[in-house]
């Protein structure tokens, strides 16, 4: 009860009833519906379903009641599958639950009739999608951290793990459980599936990749290839706008402190497409101020913020960073650009790409921090010209 005390004292006062209520609520709840519980492991559940506080000073009415929709239904799959069971029977009752889906069985066994391994059962290959589900996806890692925040008790963390793991494959997905294409995605990174193998019984077997779902006239594709395209393109649209809303709001913050408010008011006009001369009049500058401005903000914006303020994240939104996008070059153009690069710039390459910060580099170097920032920034800038050529 104390933890969740202690967080709704973040909450702002404008929503701190609200959620106090709902956290009241669900504690009256409980105390009927799982006497058996611990008030400790009861408090543990409210955290767990209320997530974030602070999202709630965000909400109007109506998203405060699909949050408590979602509370509701994610409590109802904690309570009827998980709360209270060994790990083993819980666990069991996931595999169940998600193997019962028509969809997802046909699909299962249609893989598994063409797969050249045939010891695999249908638990066999769901278990493996899991699996690959829990240590890669963003949402679940997100999730199994949050749930360790919540209790402490390996039991009651399990427990809720396979329910938030139940309740994330089960959403829908062009009327379709999101497991589904997980597994369509598994299917097609293995590529484990062929007629090699023709089953005993039969001389010749045919295992259409079509089947028939509910509503006869949209059969399903096994290799959908553009529900595959459609849903890998989605999730990736909304990792980007993700990404750009937090570079958003964390520029918002620079500028304000560097700048004022009114480079916040000519950014968010920038951005909705309007002309310097109509930011001018919104501002009520004349429009030379409103050039004079826009020329600090975008000085700011990528000689200051993207290269030493965030760039982390300004080069994870923009997939130019050094680790993992080589600053957004093609190969070609990486073997061009490395070739142009003296020797010590490739030593600085190859320390940033080791994890090493500026300082340690300058350290390594011997060279002043000023120093290498300033030679970064012209390698940086290198780079980003040549990638413009594309």
């Amino acid at each position: 009860m104390q933890v969740v005390r202690q967080a709704l004292e973040q909450v702002t006062e404008s929503n701190l009833i609200t959620v106090a209520e709902l956290a009241q609520n669900w504690r009256s709840r409980l105390e009927v519906d799982c006497p058996e519980q611990t008030a400790a492991t009861r408090e543990s559940i409210i955290r767990w379903l209320l997530g974030d506080l602070e999202r709630f000073d965000l909400l109007n009415q109506n998203e405060l009641q699909i949050a408590e929709q979602a509370m509701e239904y994610r409590y109802r799959i904690l309570r009827q599958r998980y709360l209270g069971l060994p790990p083993a029977r819980a666990y069991r009752n996931l595999m169940t639950r998600l193997g019962s889906l028509v969809l997802l069985r046909n699909k299962i066994r249609t893989w598994v009739s063409l797969s050249r391994d045939r010891s695999l059962a249908v638990v066999d290959v769901l278990q493996e999608v899991i699996q690959e589900l829990l240590q890669s996806n963003r949402y679940m890692q997100q999730q199994l951290t949050w749930i360790a925040q919540c209790t402490s008790n390996p039991q009651l963390r399990n427990a809720m793990l396979f329910a938030s793991t139940e309740e994330y494959c089960l959403r829908p997905v062009r009327n379709q459980p999101l497991i589904v294409y997980r597994f369509i995605n598994y299917l097609r990174r293995t590529q484990r599936g062929g007629l090699t193998q023709v089953p005993n019984s039969d001389l010749i077997k045919l295992v259409s990749a079509e089947f028939i779902t509910e509503n006869s006239e949209n059969p399903l594709s096994l290799l959908d290839s553009q529900a595959i395209a459609q849903y890998e393109d989605t999730q990736a649209l909304e990792n980007q706008q993700a990404l750009r809303n937090e570079v958003k709001q964390e520029f918002e913050i620079y500028l304000a402190c560097q700048l004022g408010t009114e480079a916040v008011q000519w950014l968010n006009l920038y951005l909705q497409g309007q002309s310097q001369e109509a930011i001018a009049r919104s501002l009520n500058l004349e429009i030379k101020q409103v050039y004079r401005l826009r020329e600090k903000i975008s000085y700011h914006a990528v000689r200051v913020f993207a290269l030493k303020n965030q760039p982390e994240l300004v080069s994870k939104w923009l997939e130019t960073s050094l680790q993992e996008h080589r600053f957004g070059l093609t190969p070609q153009q990486w073997q061009q650009y490395w070739e142009q690069l003296t020797f010590p710039q490739r030593q600085i390459i190859e320390l940033f790409k080791l994890g090493k910060n500026i300082e340690a580099i300058a350290q390594v170097l011997n060279l002043k921090t000023h120093q290498l920032m300033s030679e970064w920034t012209k390698m940086y800038f290198s780079a980003q010209t040549l990638r413009s050529q594309r």
